[in-house]
């Protein structure tokens, strides 16, 4: 296994880690979960360029570093409904999305075509990626106040990091939206069979 193949790897291995740091309370616990999150993240960008750099794309490398993405942001999107720090409808789309490309791409895997990320799945998943570090930090600070660190009023900020998290995931919905709608059109070769 090449380089950019482990990385991605690791992603996908640091994601329950970030989901027990993120569900499970202890001082910090959002910042722990942040910070691997930032980390996962940070793989991201490594693993393509690594990749393309030195010519060590790969079949299993196209099919596992958007797969890594997903199970990234998908996980956070999950936790953060369950923590009440958003909106269950985004993750939905998110999912509708996400499941409809994985068919498209399966169908083109099937017919001997791998369909690897392009523009619009990249700036989909930079977006997503922001929004989730965004919601993380504002979430965070939120925690220090929580806990007397900094002195100041928990539930104003609450309120407005929460409108400030739905603005930025909803932005990210309409680039998840696009980028889908690329690919099915991009790929309707594939599926104009069905």
């Amino acid at each position: 296994m090449n380089l950019p193949n482990k990385l991605t790897v690791l992603r996908i291995i640091l994601v329950p880690i970030m989901i027990a740091a993120l569900l499970i309370p202890f001082p910090h616990h959002v910042l722990a979960a942040g910070l691997i999150f930032g980390v996962a993240s940070i793989t991201d960008c490594l693993d393509g360029q690594i990749a393309r750099k030195r010519n060590l794309i790969t079949a299993f490398g196209k099919f596992a570093d958007p797969l890594a993405d997903k199970i990234l942001v998908i996980a956070s999107l999950v936790c953060f409904v369950s923590l009440g720090w958003c909106d269950p409808i985004l993750p939905i789309v998110v999912l509708f999305r996400e499941f409809a490309v994985t068919s498209v791409r399966l169908v083109a895997a099937s017919k001997g075509n791998v369909v690897a990320a392009n523009f619009w799945g990249k700036l989909k998943t930079v977006s997503q990626i922001v929004a989730i570090a965004a919601i993380f930090a504002m979430q965070y600070f939120t925690e220090l106040c929580t806990l007397g660190i900094i002195p100041l009023d928990t539930a104003v900020f609450s309120g407005i990091f929460f409108i400030i998290g739905e603005v930025l995931l909803w932005i990210t919905g309409v680039a998840t939206i696009i980028s889908g709608l690329i690919y099915i059109i991009q790929c309707k070769e594939y599926i104009s069979d069905f």
